[in-house]
């Protein structure tokens, strides 16, 4: 089994695949009578046929090392994930290889990071490393198959750095 050191998440390392949603060094703008930043549009979202839509996860906490086994894209949208508590997560990602995943690549967050998956980008399932694993997600909704799964034909282990 090969194994992946998961690497601190920035902006930079994961841009080829989508966006890290964290607070900027200053807001784009104040607002609401002056007591709220904003830190305005950090997410590419990009949807196919369907709109966006809001939906909550309640995943299982999982514990490094990690055995990935399979990893899964959605062709017709983006897919976020923001955490509802300021815990760690787990992000694998890998690029695309002729229509399979390339070398898997893996992430941990820290504590009030969130991600945007682009559409088409290769990932593994939501992986909170501790509980409660509760996740605000805005994805496609629509008709149509949006959902593409390849599992490996030897796991790969995941270990933190």
């Amino acid at each position: 089994m090969t194994t992946i050191v998961a690497q601190p998440l920035t902006a930079s390392d994961f841009a080829p695949f989508g966006d890290v949603l964290e607070l900027r060094d200053s807001p784009d703008k104040i607002i609401n009578q002056g007591l709220c930043g904003r830190h305005h549009d950090l997410g590419r979202l990009d949807f196919g046929d369907g709109r966006a839509g809001i939906s909550l996860f309640d995943a299982q906490a999982r514990q490094l090392p990690y055995v990935l086994e399979m990893v899964e894209r959605h062709p017709d949208g983006s897919q976020a994930f923001i955490p509802m508590t300021a815990a760690s997560f787990l992000v694998v990602v890998a690029s695309d290889d002729g229509g399979k995943p390339g070398q898997p690549r893996a992430f941990l967050t820290a504590p009030g990071q969130g991600i945007n998956f682009l559409r088409n980008t290769w990932h593994g399932v939501l992986t909170p490393l501790s509980a409660p694993g509760l996740f605000a997600v805005i994805d496609r909704i629509g008709d149509g198959p949006n959902l593409q799964e390849h599992w490996f034909d030897t796991p790969y282990s995941v270990v933190g750095a």
